[in-house]
């Protein structure tokens, strides 16, 4: 039987969102959210916005990986300001 391997980076990625989602859950819980509207063509909360910035983060890797010669942490920096910019203004 194999195991899949977890490397140093792959392990950070998951615990990083596993944090994600618990600070986001205890906020929920502290200060319950209010849909609004931001630039999105639809109403909104924060759980959405932290979702749908989750997805987009992981197409622009995906683009960079598969269509540039940049590194993957332009990709990243890219996906972190992109999804800072989504929670704010989303």
């Amino acid at each position: 039987m194999e195991w899949m391997v977890w490397t140093t980076p792959t392990a950070v990625f998951f615990a990083v969102i596993a944090a994600l989602l618990a600070c986001m859950t205890t906020w929920e819980v502290v200060s319950p959210t209010v849909e609004r509207k931001g630039f999105l063509p639809i109403s909104t909360t924060r759980g959405d916005r932290f979702f749908i910035g989750l997805l987009s983060a992981a197409y622009i890797h995906l683009i960079v990986i598969g269509f540039t010669p940049l590194s993957i942490w332009m990709a990243l920096g890219a996906s972190v300001v992109w999804c800072l910019i989504l929670m704010r203004w989303g």
